[in-house]
């Protein structure tokens, strides 16, 4: 088989986590394109649905106080399910 070198561009964070899932699972950066790739030819499209998220309005109120809660100094923070329970049991 021949090969011919292609270049992509791949956001950084997404790389270093893709690269560690593949090496868990056998394969290189290369390997796992190459994988993609012949399931994308074998199906004759994407071997996956490519779907836009359809959240509910509490879900979305939920996900934006979790954001919320995530980036507010004030809220304490626990180390242990125990220490969570001890402060929820006062």
């Amino acid at each position: 088989m021949a090969t011919a070198p292609t270049q992509i561009c791949i956001d950084a964070d997404v790389k270093k986590e893709a690269t560690a899932l593949f090496s868990s699972l056998g394969l290189d950066m290369s390997g796992a394109v190459n994988l993609f790739l012949h399931q994308c030819v074998l199906r004759g499209g994407l071997p996956f649905a490519v779907e836009m998220p359809q959240y509910s309005q509490q879900t979305l109120d939920a996900m934006a106080e979790a954001r919320r809660i995530s980036c507010d100094p004030d809220v304490k923070e626990y180390n242990s399910m125990e220490e969570l329970k001890a402060a929820l049991n006062e």
